[in-house]
């Protein structure tokens, strides 16, 4: 039986699966475990699972043992792997892709839905008491239908936006790294670059990969290309937006609302955003379903069963 050391607690059925099938050590307090003590698992572990909030760096892997053959990320991105120090160390790594996809996506149309209709505000005034009567004039926001949405990396995710945010009649406009054939597209319209996405639309979802190009993808700059008025939505990586940036454009009006499931720092967000009654926050929960965090986990086994009896496993990133 291969020994599997997994960093953080997961599901029970997971956790069920992974006794039954393997001799398993868990991080059984679920604190954020140090690179040290990441190191030290390798030297007792034939395969990890580990989640985003585990930093496989270039001096970490550095330091692994070489008995450790095969890192299972319980996500979909693997920002946090340095993959080409894990690729010339001969380590194989896999994610967890498909199984996230309509659960974040129902948290980028929370954020999108809360953000434009005041969500926030009116939850605020009911556990105050201070909703004192009913107005035409009062708590007007903006609403969804028909209105233009873009949509930053047209994935598997993307897409999943897209379909949701056609219940609500809305146009969509999306940037990608390439093009997608008009059966994936279903009408939305292609723009080559972010820059002349962000001028057409009303509203913007991030559901890119955090790399390099998109660090601080929204930054001074690229809030300038947007509409005023703009409403922002970020279910992707804390990465992607200059948060700085963000904060004066909901100063300046610029971007009327804001709704964010991921932050710069993780845990803790910013707590610069805490003044800003229209910035809808959440403790990135964009797979926080039974039903996905199951699926994530059975991926995860599911490939490293491939793995150890010789197949090549489906979810292969390096």
């Amino acid at each position: 039986m291969h020994d599997l050391s997994i960093t953080r607690i997961l599901v029970e059925p997971v956790l069920s699966r992974a006794r039954r099938d393997f001799s398993v050590w868990l991080n059984d307090d679920d604190h954020i475990m140090s690179g040290d003590e990441i190191v030290a698992k390798s030297f007792e572990s034939d395969a990890l699972i580990i989640c985003h909030s585990e930093m496989l760096t270039k001096n970490v892997v550095s330091q692994f043992s070489d008995r450790l053959k095969i890192v299972a990320n319980y996500s979909v991105g693997v920002d946090h792997c340095s993959l080409e120090a894990l690729k010339e160390r001969g380590i194989v790594v896999t994610n967890t892709p498909d199984v996230l996809s309509d659960a974040t996506a129902e948290i980028a149309i929370l954020l999108l839905l809360g953000a434009c209709r005041r969500a926030y505000e009116g939850d605020q005034m009911l556990r105050t008491g201070t909703w004192r009567h009913w107005a035409p004039s009062a708590m007007n926001g903006i609403q969804l239908t028909k209105k233009k949405l873009g949509i930053v990396g047209m994935g598997r995710v993307g897409q999943t936006v897209a379909r949701r945010a056609r219940g609500f009649d809305m146009e969509i406009h999306y940037t990608n790294r390439r093009q997608l054939p008009p059966e994936l597209e279903r009408g939305a319209i292609f723009h080559p670059t972010p820059k002349a996405l962000f001028g057409e639309v009303d509203m913007i979802s991030l559901n890119c990969p955090a790399t390099p190009e998109t660090d601080n993808l929204i930054n001074t700059d690229s809030i300038g290309w947007m509409k005023p008025g703009v409403v922002l939505v970020n279910t992707a990586r804390g990465r992607l937006v200059d948060e700085s940036a963000l904060i004066d454009a909901l100063n300046s009006g610029h971007i009327a609302a804001a709704g964010l499931d991921v932050f710069q720092v993780e845990p803790g967000g910013n707590p610069a955003f805490a003044k800003f009654p229209n910035l809808l926050m959440l403790p990135h929960l964009g797979s926080s379903t039974h039903e996905t965090r199951k699926a994530m986990g059975d991926r995860a086994l599911d490939n490293l069963d491939a793995y150890f009896a010789g197949q090549e496993p489906r979810d292969r990133v390096v």
